[in-house]
């Protein structure tokens, strides 16, 4: 039996089909770039990505702020989020948290104000279909936290902390929880939450009215132990979702029942080539579909790669595709582009960019033009240039 969409779900999937064929028409995406700011990094970079070609403009520095780790777009695409991950708001209030309001024409930033996020360590954020909730999830302080957005822009104020509790299998990394990523499901009722420490995806119900995030149930999803999940991404028809793991570094899928807000595992496979197992200095960072929703990526930093899947249109199974460098050194991070054309690989400890080109027939990578230059890159976020 096929699952039935609640009519909030079915809207928000014609909604995001008609923002990607939109998108596809686009010609050239403004690329954000968020970094770690040791010398020589200063803070957000911004790059003009020609999709036609794919080539980078070289980056410039866009806002000068310290190691704005993340970024998230508003859904109006006026206002760009950057939260500071060095920062423990727990003792410097009003500060982790930076709302920048974004010129269309020019790619400039201009910092709006900044606010606290409630806990310490933070290592990712999101925002809400509606754009009236910022989400945080705090990788030091073992929690999430929901920020009311004013319609300016503004960051308000804090609608909730919710503080993890318990450990897992290998007490060296996971005597606490870490949560390291928040993911609004596709129809926005709730909020899910990898937890590295804790072997879980956490649930949550979100109300986006007062940005307050209450426990649902479950309360979560398993992984196996000493798994350390890491990152979620959705498959575009929302049946599905791919969760990362860094420590195994392994991909998991999951059925997504929409109606009541639960993963359901099904397939665990490898991120490394056949055979090879986890060798040290080797974990898995970032997770990404295509917007067609026929390919999956992952990155695995100390091997140095992206690791593709061909995903099955019907039972959402995962069948590697292959393995392709990225040309530099550990990929925290990559992106792919809005209209499904590039991919972009962030080598961290590189400081570099590498472009690829995604064939829409195989989803293999091919590498095109030459490195982009940007300092410690750890985040991309695209805009569209106006035309």
């Amino acid at each position: 039996m096929s699952l039935r969409f609640p009519r909030t779900l079915t809207s928000s999937l014609a909604a995001l089909a008609f923002a990607n064929s939109s998108l596809a028409a686009e010609k050239e995406f403004f690329v954000y770039f968020g970094t770690y700011t040791k010398a020589p990094s200063k803070g957000i970079y911004r790059s003009c990505l020609d999709v036609a070609t794919g080539r980078l403009s070289p980056a410039e520095l866009a806002a000068e702020t310290k190691d704005p780790a993340f970024l998230a777009l508003h859904p109006n695409g006026k206002f760009l989020y950057a939260l500071d991950e060095s920062v423990d708001s727990t003792r410097t209030p009003g500060t982790g948290l930076s709302a920048y309001a974004l010129n269309a024409a020019t790619g400039a930033l201009t910092l709006v104000n900044q606010q606290t996020h409630g806990s310490s360590g933070a290592c990712h954020l999101s925002i809400d279909a509606t754009g009236r909730t910022l989400l945080v999830a705090n990788y030091g302080g073992g929690g999430v936290s929901g920020i009311a957005l004013q319609p300016d822009g503004r960051l308000g104020a804090l609608g909730s902390v919710s503080q993890h509790t318990g450990s897992s299998v290998n007490l060296p990394r996971q005597a606490a929880p870490h949560a390291h990523q928040i993911v609004v499901s596709p129809d926005n009722r709730f909020a899910l939450v990898p937890d590295l420490g804790l072997d879980r995806v956490l649930l949550y119900a979100l109300d986006p009215a007062t940005a307050k995030l209450s426990a649902h149930t479950p309360a979560s999803a398993s992984l196996p132990p000493g798994s350390g999940p890491r990152h979620l991404a959705f498959h575009p028809t929302g049946k599905f979702a791919y969760v990362i793991s860094e420590m195994l570094c392994t991909m998991t899928a999951c059925r997504y029942d929409a109606a009541l807000g639960t993963l359901t595992d099904f397939q665990t496979i490898s991120t490394l080539p056949p055979g090879e197992s986890v060798a040290k200095g080797t974990s898995t960072a970032e997770v990404q579909i295509h917007p067609s929703g026929k390919f999956l990526y992952g990155s695995n930093r100390g091997h140095n790669t992206i690791v593709a899947y061909a995903v099955d249109a019907t039972s959402g199974k995962l069948t590697l595709i292959d393995h392709h460098s990225t040309l530099g050194k550990t990929p925290r991070h990559f992106a792919l582009d809005p209209t499904g054309t590039w991919l972009l690989a962030e080598n961290q400890d590189s400081n570099t960019v590498a472009v690829f080109r995604i064939d829409p027939k195989s989803g293999r990578l091919t590498p095109t033009g030459p490195l982009l230059a940007v300092p410690q890159p750890v985040c991309a976020v695209f805009v569209p240039v106006p035309s």
